[in-house]
């Protein structure tokens, strides 16, 4: 369904998302009154406005006032900052912002960069789209706040090639901050001065990973580098880098607007969380409706998925979900009030990852799911090391041949030793890892479903796990 923006707009009246996908019971920004730069600092603005593509209507809103802030203060003053608020990175790995800042070489006059990743393929991972083609300045402002505080020369958002309309909009936004002494030298009269490119990827997974987004933007083969050296100290062209996520990167002019105590203080709306600041959370697959909002930490699963998404579509039962995109743990029905938030998933065996929940059901058979998932990471694997590159092939031939009614006694322990031959420290990156996550949970909360088809295959009734899969004729 396609919508116009006059019958967008209609649909806000009524106190509905302006969705191409569905009329989302509960908008992302909230309504004028409420959605304000202090309560929903990612997406107040939408409550005004279907999108905000041109610089005067965002410095109605706001806009550029943070960049302004941080040009009054050192670029040393903007990075303690930052690291005060403890800004976790919203690409998945939950790390400080600020203390990565810190890493970086100091100045030497020579070139530094800043990178946006931007390339968001997790499969159930859509944040960063919205965040792009509806709010191209405020990415770009945050840019500029954090290149301003690690002393950048230049910066490029590495996005995803298939964001067609986000690249077109954010190119059209920096065309215009350069038009208006908003990029470029000595930046609205300081001694600042940066610019800003936009590199569209060529479709690979992998470039999620920062090195080897690095190197796809050098013109490389995107395959992940050895750390050490990090970016921090030999990145983009062998030059200090600092690569940050289009999410993370938004936050920054809020808090040089509110400060480091309203940001931490966001969390305690809740009382269930100790992280600061809010985050873009979402939810897809078998709910009634499907989408996404910015919330403060200490929601919990049953909240995003009961609550905000409508709830089990066709009245179908919590059957498994996954925390954050395709590679975290599978939590069940019985993790449903973990707090969303790194620390507490982690505690409950996954992952917060992106914070995009994806939802099965009961009626959803779990070994083809699997296969279906475990295809996705053996195309986008890049094929540099050996237990990545044969190893997940592999675990889609046994997943596959379970799937068929072609599975052999034995096969799930094959399944089990991958998940411990692909684990950390045993790849060279964390792609085979993040593939063998949703596997290996899969495995612990529904075997059955495995070795059900299993026996099927070999023409018994049973097969008993704990003996080892020996098929027991009943």
């Amino acid at each position: 369904m396609s919508l116009t923006i006059s019958e967008q707009i209609a649909r806000r009246g009524q106190g509905q998302a302006p969705s191409q996908l569905n009329a989302q019971r509960v908008p992302i920004y909230g309504d004028k009154a409420t959605a304000t730069s202090e309560t929903k600092p990612l997406t107040w603005r939408l409550a005004h406005h279907d999108a905000v593509l041109d610089l005067a209507t965002y410095e109605s809103l706001k806009g550029f006032t943070g960049l302004k802030q941080a040009l009054s203060k050192s670029p040393k003053d903007v990075g303690n900052m930052i690291k005060a608020a403890n800004v976790r990175g919203r690409g998945g790995a939950g790390f400080n912002a600020g203390l990565k800042w810190s890493f970086m070489s100091p100045p030497d006059g020579l070139p530094r960069y800043l990178i946006c990743n931007a390339d968001e393929m997790e499969p159930g991972t859509f944040k960063d789209r919205l965040l792009m083609e509806r709010l191209p300045f405020q990415l770009i402002e945050g840019m500029l706040i954090t290149a301003h505080a690690i002393g950048a020369t230049d910066g490029y958002i590495f996005i995803r090639g298939e964001y067609i309309l986000a690249a077109e909009r954010l190119v059209t936004a920096i065309e215009e901050c350069l038009a208006n002494n908003l990029m470029g030298d000595n930046i609205l009269g300081s001694d600042f001065s940066f610019n800003l490119h936009v590199h569209t990827g060529a479709g690979r997974y992998i470039c999620g990973e920062e090195t080897a987004l690095i190197n796809c933007l050098e013109g490389r083969r995107a395959n992940p580098r050895t750390k050490p050296p990090f970016p921090q100290i030999s990145g983009a062209w062998g030059r200090p880098t600092v690569v940050n996520n289009v999410e993370t990167l938004s936050n920054m002019p809020a808090i040089l607007n509110h400060g480091v105590e309203w940001y931490q203080s966001l969390s305690k709306i809740k009382g269930k969380s100790d992280t600061p600041g809010t985050k873009l959370f979402g939810c897809s697959g078998r709910v009634n409706d499907p989408g996404l909002w910015e919330l403060p930490f200490g929601y919990t699963a049953r909240e995003i998925i009961e609550d905000l998404a409508g709830g089990m579509k066709d009245g179908k039962k919590l059957k498994a979900w996954l925390p954050g995109g395709a590679s975290t743990d599978f939590l069940t029905a019985d993790h449903l009030d973990v707090v969303v938030d790194f620390d507490s998933i982690q505690e409950a065996g996954s992952r917060m990852g992106t914070g995009l929940i994806m939802v099965v059901d009961e009626s959803q058979d779990m070994v083809p799911l699997l296969r279906n998932l475990e295809i996705f990471f053996q195309r986008e694997s890049c094929g540099w090391c050996t237990p990545c590159r044969d190893g997940l092939p592999w675990g889609v031939k046994l997943l596959t041949a379970i799937n068929d009614g072609e599975g052999q006694v034995g096969d799930v322990e094959k399944l089990e030793g991958l998940t411990r031959d692909l684990w950390i420290g045993k790849t060279f990156c964390a792609h085979a890892p993040g593939a063998m996550e949703p596997l290996m949970s899969a495995i612990k909360y529904f075997r059955p479903e495995f070795d059900q088809k299993i026996a099927q295959a070999v023409g018994v009734d049973v097969i008993d796990a704990a003996a080892n899969q020996q098929p027991v004729v009943k």
